[in-house]
């Protein structure tokens, strides 16, 4: 992994006066930065080695609830210190902050220094560091979907999160006129996550009023999910930034789209030079490789949903009718099929995942994506023909989990992953989902009021 931007570049812009904020992040179960905003020179001089956090953030729900069950860290346990080691390879200037540089932080045990095994990017590591082992490298690339609305993140909360204004009244699926009229937003989040080093592809208009969808250039997997988190947190301060909000929200509203991140991936020689699942003379141009890898993504696509699909309202966004998927089948090139084969008989012959939402933690779902993938070449599993037509009506198809519940039945008694991960991580998680359904299970929803208010 390289950066543009490098640590004697960073203690010249301080000296000089050009960067006075260094933030050291971590990224915690659900995908967020977390850390701290180092004083420039004090980062430079000795905190560039090594800073701490309290290791209940990756025990945490949402609400940065102290969530009883886990094994890791507990009030029994105190509640101690993990080692936050900067990685300087993701060191960047955030040219949306005044003055301001990120690097993003390994976490490591305080007594050991061993990689703390069920941080986010300890995981997806360990994945890759399979793949190398086997000659291979991973690309990949996130599709991330939003919705971006005419008001602050106070204005809505103090709202009640009702009447909410989008920037625009109708689906602006690639509509120019209408996406020029929120360029001033979109036009920054471009600028901005360019000048921080992550080299952006486009934005558009998504199939819904308000959404919109920022792509970025394919890289290899760690790099990628780097990227990801840093996009994310970069389109939320930089639309605060202009008085507007953005949220990540799979489904925000029953009448509007999903919000997706499709996940596109291949694989290539450890030199990054040979596509390995490219094959002139296969079926579509596809390999041996490619077609064990697809297999095993879809043999074990029940037992992976719950990195792809976190949290209760994930669920919402499998229906029918709206570009999100209800079957974990491929096809090719067909948008209503859980896993699209794209880039047919070329070099750039991939596998596109549109299964996870723009909820995920994108270390978690390429780590589960990749485990899944290479149980399938491992095994050399078959791949089964290719699905045509419309998926949504395919009753006898493989159906992707209904409910975050389902889903963390599967990935509790998945023998692959807890072989992939290791016990402790797939428990870790399992509590997560668990609690998250517990938390869901005992609160009132405005639906089941007014339901049943006067009617009950």
């Amino acid at each position: 992994m390289t950066t543009t931007y490098t640590f004697e570049e960073l203690k010249k812009d301080v000296a000089e006066g050009r960067i006075d904020t260094v933030l050291a992040c971590q990224v915690d179960m659900q995908g967020r930065l977390m850390g701290k905003r180092f004083q420039a020179e004090f980062f430079v001089e000795s905190a560039f080695k090594e800073t701490h956090s309290c290791n209940y953030l990756l025990a945490t729900d949402m609400e940065m609830e102290t969530v009883s069950g886990y094994k890791a860290t507990s009030w029994e346990k105190g509640y101690g210190d993990y080692t936050m080691k900067p990685d300087l390879s993701t060191l960047r200037r955030i040219p949306w902050l005044e003055g301001t540089a990120l690097v993003l932080c390994d976490m490591l045990d305080h007594a050991t220094h061993a990689e703390v095994p069920h941080s986010p990017r300890a995981i997806l590591k360990k994945q890759v560091a399979r793949l190398e082992a086997m000659g291979m490298k991973a690309f990949m690339a996130t599709e991330l979907e939003f919705f971006l609305f005419d008001q602050t993140y106070d204005e809505a909360r103090l709202s009640g999160y009702r009447d909410l204004k989008l920037v625009s009244g109708y689906n602006e699926d690639y509509h120019i006129f209408q996406t020029t009229k929120e360029e001033d937003v979109m036009r920054a989040i471009r600028k901005g996550l360019q000048g921080a080093g992550i080299p952006v592809e486009n934005s558009k208009g998504e199939a819904s009023a308000g959404q919109e969808e920022i792509n970025v250039r394919y890289a290899d997997a760690l790099t990628m999910a780097d990227r990801h988190v840093i996009i994310k947190n970069g389109c939320k301060e930089i639309a605060w930034s202009k008085g507007k909000a953005i949220t990540f929200l799979a489904k925000w509203h029953y009448n509007a789209a999903g919000s997706s991140s499709h996940i596109h991936q291949s694989l290539w020689s450890a030199d990054g030079k040979t596509p390995l699942f490219f094959d002139e003379k296969g079926q579509y141009g596809m390999s041996e490789v490619m077609k064990h890898y697809m297999a095993g993504l879809l043999n074990h696509a029940s037992e992976i949903t719950y990195f792809l699909a976190p949290y209760i309202n994930s669920y919402k966004r499998f229906m029918a009718g709206t570009f999100a998927p209800t079957k974990a089948i491929w096809s090719k090139d067909n948008r209503t099929a859980g896993y699209r084969l794209c880039g047919d008989a070329t070099k750039g012959i991939r596998v596109e995942c549109r299964v996870g939402g723009s909820d995920l933690n994108p270390y978690l779902a390429m780590a589960a994506l990749l485990a899944a993938g290479i149980d399938g070449i491992e095994k050399k599993m078959e791949l089964e023909p290719a699905f045509t037509g419309d998926a949504y009506g395919a009753k006898e198809a493989r159906e992707i989990p209904r409910t975050l519940r389902a889903a963390a039945e599967t990935l509790n008694g998945s023998a692959m992953l807890r072989s992939a991960f290791g016990d402790d991580v797939i428990d870790h998680y399992v509590r997560a989902a668990e609690w998250e359904q517990e938390e869901y299970d005992r609160r009132i929803t405005d639906w089941e009021v007014a339901r049943g208010f006067e009617r009950a």
